[in-house]
């Protein structure tokens, strides 16, 4: 009588994981870099893998050109300014994608009236030479100085995935972009300010004490209507 094999049970198959271990893996490689990133820090310097050396190589200064100015500088403003800048992902949360961004910039702003366009008939003086009229221009403002040395990032707020990608890479164009909007700023208050005003009336001061110094008992200083 033949007898019957006992059948074996086949040995059950692995759960499929699926895109649970690569996700797995991808935070643990976040979260070991974050912990890496920040312990480092604490050494010191010259124990740090991963501190910077500043070298400076640069080549000598190059004089270009040279200029006359024909202005006088009347008037200076100094400005402060707190830019707050945030960049957020359509789709993504805050905490995992987006920056956020405080910049405190300082600087200055200067007024000035350009006295190389004056014609013929801006200087007008009497036959004895004791009283002159004088048209200016109206006060200009320079472009905005923007103070590197005292404008600073106050704050920062970044989500995981911008945490993870400024350890391994920099992008100078951010900070780059705080400078363009402090200065922008600054300007536009300046405009706002009356630094113009108070320009037009220091020139005007400057040259009634100037010409009454030179024996002029009459100065009359006025402002062209021209903008």
């Amino acid at each position: 009588m033949a007898r019957s094999e006992p059948k074996t049970d086949a040995p059950p198959r692995p759960p499929r994981r699926g895109l649970l271990t690569p996700v797995v893996l991808v935070v643990a490689t976040i979260a070991l870099v974050l912990v890496a990133q920040q312990a480092l820090r604490g050494l010191p310097h010259w124990l740090n893998p991963f501190a910077e050396e500043t070298k400076d190589r640069s080549g000598p200064v190059l004089l270009k050109s040279i200029r006359d100015l024909h202005r006088y500088e009347a008037a200076s403003g100094s400005f402060q300014v707190v830019v707050d800048l945030e960049k957020d992902a359509k789709f993504l949360p805050g905490s995992l994608r987006g920056k956020r961004t405080l910049f405190v910039g300082n600087g200055t702003v200067d007024a000035y009236v350009d006295l190389s366009g004056l014609g013929s008939g801006a200087v007008k003086v009497n036959e004895n030479r004791t009283s002159a009229t004088i048209t200016l221009p109206r006060a200009q403002l320079e472009k905005t100085n923007l103070d590197t040395k005292t404008s600073y990032v106050y704050a920062t707020e970044r989500g995981l995935i911008d945490r993870f990608g400024d350890f391994f890479s920099s992008n100078p164009n951010n900070q780059q972009q705080l400078y363009v909007v402090a200065s922008q700023k600054i300007q536009t208050a300046a405009q706002q300010s009356g630094l113009k005003e108070r320009a037009d009336a220091n020139t005007k001061t400057m040259l009634e004490n100037m010409l009454k110094a030179l024996g002029f008992t009459t100065v009359v200083v006025q402002q062209s209507s021209a903008q």
